[in-house]
């Protein structure tokens, strides 16, 4: 079992997700960094104080680093690492927006992780998503299936969410998935929802189940319009935290993320909103889903679309 993790960026997503893995209770030690000094130390001093109203063991540990790779010390020997660090979306802003400025930031903090965790597998949470994702590959020279992005997880959750909402009944009896990118190309799959069991199509007609999916697909943005300052992070953080745990518990969950797809479904070389094995190593294998054309169709085309973006950020 991993007994490390480290989460990188203190903001409101990086810091739900270290209190999320702290209570966990199955590490030894969760890690949480960030460039404003004294910010990490201050969370890491209270999570800790909250250990025996938790009830929990897990010990938090605050680091001050620099975009010269200094204070990385603290992360040394990490399992997981789970990187959040980045700009957030603005009203207004698409997710592509934050490509070139979240790059940078990207690709030194997964260098610097690197340096001190060689072995460590990596979740991808900052935005673009399934750029940045291939960047921290591209990056830290890991094999392709240590490192991976949270998107599918969150997005599943929305759509799931917003199905109970419309059907009145409770979460837990609504199954639902989505595919793709994390972004305009995502492919929520319809062919794979059930409520109880029951199809989709049988309680729902096709045009509240397409505005369904048009919601799912701009549900990080509608939650960005209302904050008016910042974004989504309690079920962003929740979902990373899931995938860090499958991982450090070695568990073969299947869940969607962004994974290395190589001959799956007929695509070839791209990171991918895709259903996926995880367990110590990352992706154990890309799980193929039986779709409907239409669906098998969207999934291509999310493919191409971040195909040219993925390669354009390997010079950033």
């Amino acid at each position: 079992m991993a007994k490390k993790v480290t989460v990188v960026g203190a903001g409101f997503y990086g810091s739900t997700t270290a209190q999320r893995l702290a209570e966990y209770n199955i590490f030894d030690e969760v890690v949480l960094t960030d460039i404003v000094e004294g910010k990490a130390e201050g969370l890491a001093l209270d999570m800790n104080q909250s250990r025996s109203i938790e009830g929990f063991e897990t010990k938090v540990t605050g680091a001050t680093t620099g975009t010269d790779g200094s204070g990385y010390e603290a992360t040394a020997n990490s399992d997981i690492v789970v990187i959040t660090a980045g700009l957030p979306r603005k009203p207004g802003m698409s997710r592509m927006d934050l490509l070139e400025v979240n790059a940078g930031i990207v690709r030194g903090v997964t260098e610097a992780i690197v340096a001190s965790s060689p072995n460590a597998v990596i979740i991808v949470v900052s935005n673009p998503l399934d750029e940045m994702t291939a960047l921290a590959q591209i990056a830290s020279k890991l094999p392709k299936n240590q490192v991976m992005g949270q998107a599918g997880m969150l997005d599943t959750a929305r759509f799931t969410t917003f199905v109970a909402e419309a059907l009145d009944v409770k979460v837990g009896s609504v199954t639902t998935l989505t595919l793709g990118s994390h972004g305009d190309t995502m492919v929520p799959v319809p062919s794979h929802c059930t409520v109880d069991g029951k199809p989709l199509g049988d309680l729902l007609d096709q045009a509240k189940i397409d505005e369904l999916v048009e919601r799912t697909r701009k549900g990080g943005a509608e939650i960005v319009g209302l904050l008016k300052t910042g974004s989504a992070y309690y079920a962003p953080s929740a979902a990373a935290a899931r995938m860090a745990k499958a991982v450090a518990e070695d568990s073969g969950a299947v869940m969607p993320v962004c994974a290395w797809v190589d001959g799956e479904y007929g695509i070839e070389g791209v990171y991918l909103g895709v259903e996926a094995e995880i367990g110590a190593t990352g992706v154990k294998k890309v799980i193929e889903t039986k779709l409907t054309d239409d669906e098998l169709a969207g999934l291509k085309e999310a493919a191409e679309a971040v195909r040219s973006k993925q390669a354009d950020v390997a010079g950033l």
